[in-house]
């Protein structure tokens, strides 16, 4: 693939930022073997594979972790008992959050690591909402994570089978009215799920009330099972023929595959998915032809995402826009930035969970499944920008107590704007060279220029 654009521009674009263990970008040369090995990662590197392999709940299943921190259902109204669940139930988080800061911060897959970020997104699950707390890392390293080089077929899969998508969108409640197994919380129809896999997840807003009518009752019985995590159930189930987006679907369970498929293939969904990504990764209104070329190879290919990835990179929109270097980084992306750009090893990650509050951006956290906007007017304002400052001036003298290695406030050392380097203009170099040295790493981390890739 030959990608007409700087190096530096489009290693600024398709990573969480530069790190002192990175190549510079002038050693970087012809950018097509490092694009080339992002589209087709590897391994990671031996310690953070060690690392990972520490944080024990990222590979529990979602029944096994059901079963460990979940309370006995005849202790659940003790509030001893309770609390101590609540606390267990709290490693989880902690553990997918630290998985998540440490691919970011040391996986040589940065690309890989964006486009986690921007699925998980995607098919957003909110963490507070209930048994959320318990398979929210799940979500991310069994159904998200495997998939983003993969089809868009069994992403879309992989995410509506996911207990924490089926309770977050409320479909293990879907229960056929009347049928055999209507009963208690499940006694009829809901909605939820069967709009948002449509408006969200796959075509847009090309629907009508009677085609999330038809879904729901197609979807009937796509539920939970404490034994298995996901399950069907006939007993709850519609077996009546539905019509939605004008194609008949009989009742049973292989109709429920054919209609995700038939979602995950459909023309709209090829424009709808182009579009957000195109708009996470390029620019906050991509340009039709983008948009339009993206859709194209999305239906060529048949869903394939690492296609619709290069297809996305190789276009004349992509480097005119990260040779402007103009995407409004989110909290998220502003924190992994400056976190790499100071070389910060991070052993200890509740300080950051607390500052991606602040920040206004929580991991795992957003209560809509909308998702987080990635679109600068969400993000950039007076307020917002004083508390990156704020940030940038703590982490940057070393005050976080991120590693309790390191002598609490010993500032980092980053490395000078050059004279050449265009991401720096004159005000930048100017206010770096008037800084107390002490400073400095604060002027680098709260420059206007970080806040862009």
């Amino acid at each position: 693939m030959s990608v007409r654009i700087a190096s530096s521009a489009l290693y600024e674009r398709l990573t969480l930022g530069w790190a002192p263990w990175d190549r510079r970008e002038a050693d970087l040369g012809d950018p097509d073997p490092w694009l080339h090995a992002q589209l087709h990662p590897g391994s990671e590197p031996a310690a953070l594979r060690t690392r990972l392999a520490a944080l024990e709940t990222l590979e529990l299943t979602p029944k096994a972790l059901f079963d460990r921190y979940l309370p006995p259902r005849a202790q659940r109204r003790d509030p001893q008992v309770r609390r101590e669940y609540r606390r267990r139930a709290r490693t989880i988080y902690r553990q997918a959050f630290a998985a998540r800061v440490l691919r970011g911060l040391h996986s040589p897959w940065q690309l890989r690591e964006l486009l986690v970020d921007f699925w998980f997104n995607h098919f957003n699950v909110f963490a507070g909402k209930g048994l959320c707390r318990l398979w929210v890392g799940a979500f991310e390293t069994q159904a998200i994570r495997p998939h983003v080089f993969g089809r868009f077929r069994d992403l879309l899969l992989a995410t509506a089978r996911h207990p924490a998508m089926l309770f977050y969108l409320d479909n293990w409640l879907n229960t056929a009215p009347g049928s055999p197994g209507a009963r208690g919380r499940m006694r009829g129809l809901n909605e939820n799920y069967a709009r948002e896999v449509m408006e969200l997840h796959t075509i847009g807003l090309g629907y009508t009330q009677a085609d999330v009518a038809g879904a729901t009752h197609l979807l009937t019985g796509w539920g939970l099972d404490r034994r298995t995590g996901f399950a069907f159930d006939p007993d709850r189930h519609d077996f009546s023929s539905q019509t939605v987006l004008g194609r008949r679907f009989s009742g049973g369970e292989a109709e429920v595959f054919a209609f995700l498929d038939f979602l995950a293939a459909h023309p709209a969904t090829a424009r709808h998915v182009s579009r957000e990504m195109a708009r996470y990764f390029v620019a906050d209104r991509p340009a039709d032809a983008l948009v339009d070329h993206m859709a194209a190879n999305f239906l060529s290919s048949k869903g394939d995402l690492r296609a619709l990835t290069g297809a996305m990179i190789e276009h004349p929109a992509f480097a005119r826009a990260a040779a402007r270097r103009d995407k409004f980084r989110t909290p998220y992306r502003y924190v992994l930035a400056t976190l790499r750009a100071c070389g910060c090893e991070v052993r200890e990650f509740r300080p950051l969970i607390g500052i991606l509050r602040r920040l206004g951006q929580p991991l795992y956290g957003c209560l809509s499944p909308n998702g987080w906007p990635s679109t600068a007017s969400a993000w950039l304002s007076p307020d917002a920008l004083a508390a990156r400052l704020d940030f940038a001036v703590a982490l940057g003298g070393g005050w976080l107590p991120l590693d309790p290695g390191r002598p609490r406030g010993e500032p980092y050392v980053i490395i000078a704007p050059a004279a050449g380097d265009s991401f720096w203009g004159r005000r930048e170099r100017a206010a770096w060279a008037a800084a107390p040295q002490r400073l400095r790493p604060a002027v680098r981390l709260g420059a206007p220029a970080m806040q862009y890739c």
